[in-house]
């Protein structure tokens, strides 16, 4: 059973590339994420690879919409044998509880999440959109919503886990992109920390790219940070 923590984001613009990398990683020490890029090149078609692969595919679509095309899109998604999808909790609670329906209308059981605030915003950027609270609190207040949802967790980042995990469910999913091993690059994030201290804080599985993409030995990258978490 694969229940790694590290996450490994398929950043890339086609089906080539992505399986280049997929084809040096083992199935049973990380799972994969497929965002936007990714999944508009290639398709429904690569996800489905993946999961006959073996490899737990988190979707990371963030659908934000009216609730009835949430919930169909949900449902679709689900049903491509993922193990995880997601949904921004801005859309508020009648839209996530749509999205679960969706979710429930499958044959597969996969986990639905909802971001919080994206880990590349700071507190300028969230000002900008017209919301002045503090960006902790922001990230308390949609996964608040998010728990009363029903739904499995939500994105946040590492920084927030703590402050969590003092006011939601202790089974709450905390996935936590914007982590780097130490003396690697911060790249486009703006609130990043190393994978041991983000578990330490309450994270529940790590997004890791670039660290592990971009080496030269992926797998090996992959269980270099296996052993500083172990």
């Amino acid at each position: 059973m694969n229940d790694s923590k590290i996450v490994v984001a398929l950043d890339y613009a086609n089906t080539k590339e992505a399986l280049s990398l997929v084809n040096q990683l083992d199935p049973t020490q990380c799972k994969l994420k497929v965002g936007k890029e990714l999944f508009t090149a290639a398709g429904p078609a690569l996800v489905e690879q993946l999961v006959a692969k073996d490899f737990k595919v988190f979707l990371d679509l963030k659908f934000h919409d009216i609730p009835n095309t949430v919930k169909k899109a949900c449902k679709t998604a689900s049903d491509l044998g993922v193990w995880m999808l997601n949904v921004h909790a801005s859309g508020g609670s009648a839209m996530m509880q749509a999205a679960l329906e969706g979710v429930d209308q499958s044959h597969e059981n996969p986990y639905l999440i909802a971001v919080t605030v994206l880990t590349s915003m700071n507190q300028p950027t969230l000002s900008e959109t017209g919301i002045q609270t503090p960006v902790q609190e922001q990230v308390l207040r949609l996964a608040t919503l998010t728990q009363t949802a029903g739904l499995h967790g939500v994105v946040c980042s590492a920084q927030e886990a703590t402050l969590l995990r003092q006011h939601i469910n202790p089974d709450f999913l905390l996935v936590t992109p914007g982590i780097r091993p130490a003396n690697t690059s911060k790249d486009d994030q703006s609130r990043i920390v190393t994978p041991p201290d983000a578990l330490k804080l309450g994270a529940s599985y790590l997004v890791i790219g670039r660290p592990i993409t971009q080496a030269e030995q992926p797998q090996k990258a992959l269980e270099a940070i296996l052993q500083s978490i172990q």
